[in-house]
């Protein structure tokens, strides 16, 4: 089988080469087999002039004879190398010792390959190509990385920019809804209203798919902006259990808050770690059976304090668990009143939680249910 990096489709011709000896014969020789090969050559007789010649020339790799007068090949390569950094071309030694400390010494100086002399034409065209083509696929590796981070950041751009034009309407849609089934303007019938709830979910359902949406593009855009302050954890979880309570009463489910004596302070952005709470309680809510009982819990630990949030669902299937917190990372559970998931909550809820440096887990505390647990560095 032919070696990838002979294949036809790297062209190299044209890269440039800068051959340094101080012997005009070898650069004649060396010379003579390179340009054959449709390499640029460049000849410089000392370190020196080597490191004259390099910005200039911009080579794409370097031929460096070892023993030269003045300055020697390994200091010469120890001096590009601190110069150039990351970005300096790769070097091959070329010299006639192939003791084990020299190849040790030219290595430690940051050579990546050795020539000997007397040059055997094969070899020397094998090895610089094989150098070159690494270089070159380094090079289109690091083209397409950039091209596809354009094409996520325009991807991430156009998402929020559809999410945002398509919120308002959704929001007028649902907000119109409630007031028909209400019979805030007239009396309809059950039929009709049946109608009205069935657009008043669909529209519930796909707000918070774009909310979602614009969330992630956000969060990927590296918008994702925190306004921290002190704040009272048991404030934040209080609230959201309370008007969570509301929504869970709709199938005879009840949310209890379980507080502890002290109340710890954390530095967050209470929006958006309010946000985690009503997340993670809506999921205990719509993975839970009718009628449950779902255990919010306070904990504060030495520098951390947080809460958990305990379901009576089904539990995480252990061969599931990597898909936690994955954008569109959906389950084969379902949810026990027909309610629609998008699997964007809980990789929002991770990056909002990461993004205050805590940490959120997951665990399986029996036969039935799940424990999600929020843990927050406390205020210093």
């Amino acid at each position: 089988m032919d070696d990838p990096l002979t294949q036809p489709s790297i062209d190299l011709k044209g890269r440039r080469i800068l051959a340094v000896d101080d012997d005009r014969i070898n650069l004649r020789i060396i010379g003579g087999i390179l340009r054959h090969e449709g390499y640029e050559i460049a000849e410089a007789a000392s370190g020196e002039q080597a490191l004259e010649l390099y910005p200039s020339f911009q080579p794409n790799l370097v031929l460096l004879d070892v023993m030269m007068p003045g300055i020697d090949g390994f200091t010469t390569c120890r001096t590009l190398k601190r110069t150039y950094g990351d970005k300096c071309a790769p070097v091959i030694f070329v010299t006639a010792k192939s003791e084990a400390d020299d190849v040790v010494t030219g290595f430690d100086a940051g050579g990546v390959d050795y020539l000997a002399k007397p040059f055997r034409p094969k070899e020397v065209v094998a090895r610089i190509r094989t150098h070159l083509s690494n270089q070159q696929l380094v090079e289109q590796q690091k083209m397409l990385v950039d091209q596809l981070s354009k094409a996520n950041s325009a991807k991430d751009r156009f998402l929020g920019m559809c999410a945002h034009d398509l919120r308002n309407p959704l929001s007028s849609i649902r907000g119109l809804a409630e007031l028909m089934g209400e019979g805030a303007i007239g009396a309809i019938t059950n039929e009709q209203k049946e109608i009205v709830q069935t657009i008043h979910g669909a529209s519930q359902s796909m707000l918070q798919l774009v909310n979602e949406l614009l969330d992630v593009a956000t969060i990927e855009a590296g918008h994702l902006k925190l306004v921290k302050e002190p704040t009272n954890v048991v404030e934040i979880v209080e609230r959201s259990v309370h008007l969570s309570n509301i929504e869970a009463a709709k199938k005879n489910t009840k949310i209890e808050l379980v507080r502890i004596p002290v109340d710890p302070i954390v530095d967050i952005d209470r929006n958006k770690i309010r946000q985690v709470v009503d997340n993670l309680i809506s999921n205990a809510v719509k993975y839970s059976p009718k009628g449950s009982v779902i255990t919010v819990t306070i904990h504060s630990n030495g520098s951390i304090a947080g809460f958990a949030v305990r379901d009576n669902g089904p539990g995480i299937p252990e061969s599931e668990r990597h898909k936690l917190f994955k954008d569109y990372g959906r389950l084969s559970v379902q949810p026990t009143g027909g309610e629609k998931s998008t699997g964007l909550g809980l990789a929002i809820c991770r990056k909002i939680v990461e993004a205050h440096s805590g940490t959120i887990g997951v665990d399986n505390p029996g036969e039935r249910g799940a424990v999600f647990v929020v843990s927050l560095p406390l205020s210093k």
